[in-house]
């Protein structure tokens, strides 16, 4: 059982008396007093400092930055006879012990390998008869070499005679061909949801959508896992004026969730960028909806792919007299040629988070990484127990 301690009062507040933000104008979500501090939990010192060489740091958000509503939340887990269980596939093994060491548990012994025709064999090297198991596995880049990895995990759990089977997916690959432009075009993410069903799983985890109806395309339950909370954590530890702050999103579609986060930024302004697409991974901006000039602009996407939407808004937003330009998603898939784009001094910032592995070479010294594994942890924990998933983001 974990046995927490509930933080001081003091632990709502900003950790300098110059920052102009209010810890409960943020609603409630995860505390992190000051993100550049080193932090200690569990008796294991966390070091994190700023980004060096181009490294990214991680803020690890521990027991006693969660906010009073968690903390409670937490007090009675407990794992009865060993029936909870958590698998890493290979896409993203970092994050899946991130999980676990926050959960207080040891990831599942399990062989995953391919062989030499490309083909994928799975096998538990343990039990899991009447357990419940979560499998943590995003499906990104190689998008069908990770889907088709977690779709065969999923059936040796399934024939395993796992009790529950939840797919714990922090990238949900294919995410964006969710309805047809066009004519005779598939409709992908349907496709993809009916496989994941299909291969067994009883419940699917995911973190940002990028649009909410593809929770309909599954015939089981979904947990849409809000990543907002990390970020406007880190932003509130930085020294920025609230009256200074402009929300953009970079597009219209995106105009529902920039606005939800505008609201938690103390009720910031939003803008919005007018884009016209002429091809896949090909956006035109037009022109800027909203006021920026002398502000700090906050731009807000669910993932950055090629970057040429975000890149393309950010010099729009300089020519209107943007002073600072922050880039922030959750997903950074950063296909090429992102990192040329987003390095090319547009941002003053561009934060992400570790649901998708970074690889060495996507790393650049605007480049900040900012862990959700507290948040997916949680948010098991609270699946597992039968609790609200929806009151963390409330």
């Amino acid at each position: 059982m974990a046995s927490l301690v509930l933080p001081s009062p003091s632990s709502c507040s900003t950790s300098s008396s110059s920052s102009p933000f209010s810890r409960c104008s943020f609603g409630r979500g995860f505390i992190c007093n000051d993100a550049r501090i080193p932090t200690s939990a569990n008796n294991i010192r966390c070091e994190i400092s700023k980004s060096l060489n181009g490294k990214p740091f991680v803020p690890i958000i521990n027991d006693g930055m969660l906010s009073n509503f968690m903390q409670a939340g937490r007090l009675d887990h407990t794992v009865v006879n060993g029936k909870l269980k958590i698998f890493s596939g290979t896409a993203n093994s970092a994050l899946s012990e991130e999980i676990a060491r926050y959960m207080g548990l040891d990831l599942g012994m399990i062989e995953i390998k391919r062989f030499a025709d490309g083909e994928i064999y799975v096998q538990l090297q343990e039990s899991v008869r009447g357990c419940d198991v979560y499998l943590v596995q995003p499906t990104s880049p190689p998008a069908n070499e990770n889907l088709m990895e977690l779709l065969v995990t999923i059936d040796a759990c399934r024939r395993a005679s796992a009790k529950n089977i939840t797919a714990v997916i922090p990238y949900f690959g294919y995410a964006r061909a969710d309805r047809k432009t066009q004519g005779r075009e598939s409709i992908a993410a349907k496709l993809v949801a009916n496989l994941i069903t299909e291969a067994g799983a009883d419940r699917v985890l995911a973190c940002d959508l990028h649009s909410g109806q593809s929770m309909g395309y599954f015939d089981i339950p979904v947990d849409h896992v809000y990543c907002q909370p990390v970020i406007l954590d880190y932003l509130a530890s930085k020294s920025i004026c609230s009256n200074d702050l402009v929300v953009v999103s970079p597009d219209v579609g995106g105009v529902a969730r920039a606005r939800a986060f505008a609201k938690k930024l103390s009720d910031a302004p939003l803008a919005i960028v007018d884009k016209r697409r002429h091809g896949h991974n090909v956006a035109e901006v037009m022109n800027l909806i909203g006021d920026v000039r002398g502000k700090v602009a906050v731009m807000l996407d669910d993932m950055i792919d090629t970057a040429g939407t975000i890149s393309k808004g950010a010099a729009l937003l300089h020519e209107e007299g943007a002073r600072e330009v922050y880039a922030c998603c959750t997903h950074g898939v950063f296909s090429p040629p992102a990192i040329e784009r987003l390095s090319s001094g547009l941002f003053q910032e561009v934060i992400v988070t570790n649901t998708i592995p970074l690889k060495e070479q996507h790393y650049f010294p605007q480049l900040t990484v900012l862990s959700v594994a507290n948040l997916l942890g949680e948010t098991i924990w609270r699946v597992h127990d039968d609790s609200s998933v929806s009151s963390i983001f409330t």
